[in-house]
């Protein structure tokens, strides 16, 4: 490895401009990596192809399907999928290529922005619905190689006004998101032996809360010792992922790295904290990361799908007996999404804050 640098100089040597962005540190110049970004144990764990272990593809035309047959196998594989990897890919969605490209088209212009025109949607509080950023003005130890855009899409639609028509794609791509995962839970709630629309009612989904996530991971100077995201889960009930290149994400299975290649124009799916929880501990979190490219910049758009923010999440009374007491404790959404937020826990064990000692 290169001798890391200590930090890098806000101004750029060459322009004498401010760098706000890791998108502009990539494009500095950059040919080692500043110490703040090192990763030491990036390579705590082997890595395998996810070709070499029979990584979980769920047909979502199955799923949906009018033929009885097909959809009950469609929903055994679901349920295998989440209990035993806790992700998936979803592949014959009903998802227009064309959406999914114009959304990734809206993305990229939004970070192609100028500084000043990104400063209004920077967002300071946990509670703002629009908010961009960059890990290089995070506190933590170790900084992930990312810019980002987060808003809250649901169930008031908030979005940037710009690039021109962003807003109106991201409002068409998001109500057909809802109907996919709408489908999802219906079969999640399936193959847990409950009522197709157990979830629904027990999450107050009319209300649910749903966060989009904009992740642009720009080409870094020494990819083999930093990540675009550390090792966590997700917050919610189902996160579904959208990208502009494979190869990028890595998910933990049975204590190895497993790099996700996904077919062209398939989705990524993860299970979330509250659908651990919600499942009394039988369909566990996904825990992943991303890595990063030398030459390449990885563009992820990632909807993380939730209860309502009040909605009193707990092992569904249906999942609990002697042989299975509940495994966690009750908490709202919101009670949840700050406590995951914080800094005060590492974000891949803030399930045990909640865990009950059998």
């Amino acid at each position: 490895m290169a001798a890391a640098t200590s930090d890098f100089s806000a101004e750029s040597s060459t322009h004498q401009t401010k760098v706000t962005t890791i998108k502009s540190l990539s494009e500095s110049g950059l040919t080692s990596l500043p110490s703040s970004y090192v990763w030491k144990h990036i390579n705590d764990r082997p890595i395998l192809d996810s070709s070499e272990d029979s990584f979980p593809i769920i047909d979502f035309s199955l799923l949906a399907s009018s033929n009885s047959q097909q959809r009950c196998k469609a929903i055994q594989d679901l349920g295998q999928a989440c209990e035993e990897w806790g992700c998936f890919l979803l592949i014959n969605h009903s998802f227009p290529v064309s959406l999914i490209n114009r959304m990734m088209e809206g993305v990229k212009g939004f970070f192609n922005l100028s500084d000043e025109e990104k400063r209004e949607f920077q967002g300071k509080h946990l509670s703002d619905p629009i908010k961009c950023g960059s890990s290089m003005n995070n506190t933590t130890e170790v900084k992930s190689w990312r810019d980002f855009l987060k808003v809250f899409v649901h169930p008031e639609f908030h979005f940037p006004h710009k690039p021109a028509g962003f807003s109106d794609t991201a409002f068409e791509y998001f109500k057909l998101m809802g109907e996919i995962t709408w489908e999802l839970l219906n079969g999640v709630s399936e193959s847990l032996g409950l009522e197709p629309n157990y979830i629904y009612k027990a999450t107050n989904r009319e209300s649910s809360f749903q966060v989009f996530i904009a992740n642009l991971y720009p080409p870094c100077p020494e990819p083999e010792h930093a990540l675009g995201l550390l090792p966590h889960s997700d917050h919610g009930l189902l996160t579904i992922v959208a990208e502009n290149i494979s190869g990028g994400l890595q998910t933990l299975h049975n204590s190895k790295w497993v790099k996700v290649n996904a077919p062209p124009n398939a989705l990524m799916v993860n299970t979330g904290d509250l659908l651990e929880i919600l499942t009394n501990g039988k369909y566990k979190s996904n825990v992943h990361r991303a890595v990063l490219h030398i030459n390449t910049t990885r563009t992820s758009m990632v909807t993380i799908d939730g209860p309502s923010t009040d909605q009193l999440i707990s092992p569904a009374p249906e999942l609990v007996d002697e042989t299975h007491p509940p495994a966690y404790t009750s908490i709202t959404y919101k009670e949840f999404y700050a406590l995951q937020q914080s800094t005060s826990f590492d974000r891949e064990t803030v399930l045990d804050h909640l865990r009950i000692p059998s």
